[in-house]
């Protein structure tokens, strides 16, 4: 079964303002640096939830994602933060929070000056799990990749499984809906072969490997009462549902596959154009 570790936060190090989150570089006590996603913020523990997910999920695959962990933020946290906006977001995150190994050195991903970095079978594959998790967050503009040490290293899962935002209206339909957004995936016009991506995804993606993934995920976080866990009533029943959304989607893909096929086609038909990655 699969671990997540578990920290506890001792020193606001910086925030990181690219993000509307306002996650941080924070230290912690066992185990050094960590890139921090607060559940105060934004749409709150929803963006954790999918963090762990898709990030476990992507782990799942052999695709290179900085580890993860459970991050635990005490009352008496950052209270000498100066920044009054920080102290009310740290206010609002006492409990469990979501970080990723900070990557010392890490740059963002420009694929003028880095694509040869990024092979067409990773392509594919990072294509793959972002049109099953309906992430719409790997553009040209935002591409949520890092070049650390010469490789290329996937980020920032936290606005795909849009689904959760509203399970009521997830219907069978819905679940197997293709993803259009997928067309503005930065990787797309490098991929390689979907359909080897896909062999390859469903054979690593079981139902069994995906519920060890969202078991991960952990009972306060599922049941956040600003998050709107009280669509469930209990822990359980929401990780049945993130099972079975992701089960029921894996298993019906034709539809999403096919229009991530489509979009590549058109795509590498399209006259090229300069791409910048966000700064």
């Amino acid at each position: 079964m699969t671990s997540i570790q578990r920290h506890s936060a001792v020193r606001y190090v910086q925030p990181l303002r690219e993000g509307g989150s306002l996650p941080a570089v924070v230290d912690t006590e066992q185990d050094g640096l960590y890139v921090v996603k607060f559940r105060g913020a934004g749409q709150g523990a929803r963006v954790l939830i999918a963090e762990l997910i898709v990030g476990g999920l992507a782990l799942r695959l052999g695709l290179p994602t900085p580890e993860l962990a459970l991050i635990d933020i005490s009352s008496r946290f950052g209270r000498s933060e100066p920044d009054p906006e920080i102290q009310e977001l740290l206010r609002r995150s006492h409990g469990t929070n979501v970080g990723m190994r900070y990557l010392d050195g890490a740059f963002n991903f420009d694929p003028s000056a880095a694509g040869e970095l990024i092979t067409p079978e990773l392509a594919a594959q990072t294509v793959w799990l972002d049109a099953l998790t309906t992430n719409p967050d790997r553009t040209p503009r935002n591409p949520n990749l890092m070049i650390w040490q010469r490789g290329p290293w996937l980020i920032d899962h936290g606005a795909a499984l849009y689904a959760h935002h509203d399970w009521s209206s997830v219907d069978d339909a819905r679940t197997r809906t293709p993803f259009s957004l997928i067309r503005s995936h930065v990787l797309l016009p490098v991929a390689g072969d979907l359909a080897a991506a896909d062999a390859h995804g469903a054979e690593r993606l079981s139902r069994d490997a995906i519920a060890d993934v969202v078991a991960t995920v952990p009972d306060d976080l599922l049941m956040d009462s600003v998050a709107g866990g009280g669509e469930f009533s209990s822990a359980a029943e929401a990780r049945s549902r993130y099972e079975r959304y992701l089960t029921e989607r894996l298993a019906v893909r034709r539809p999403w596959l096919a229009e991530a096929v489509a979009a590549q086609e058109q795509r590498r038909i399209e006259a090229p154009q300069h791409l910048k990655a966000r700064r």
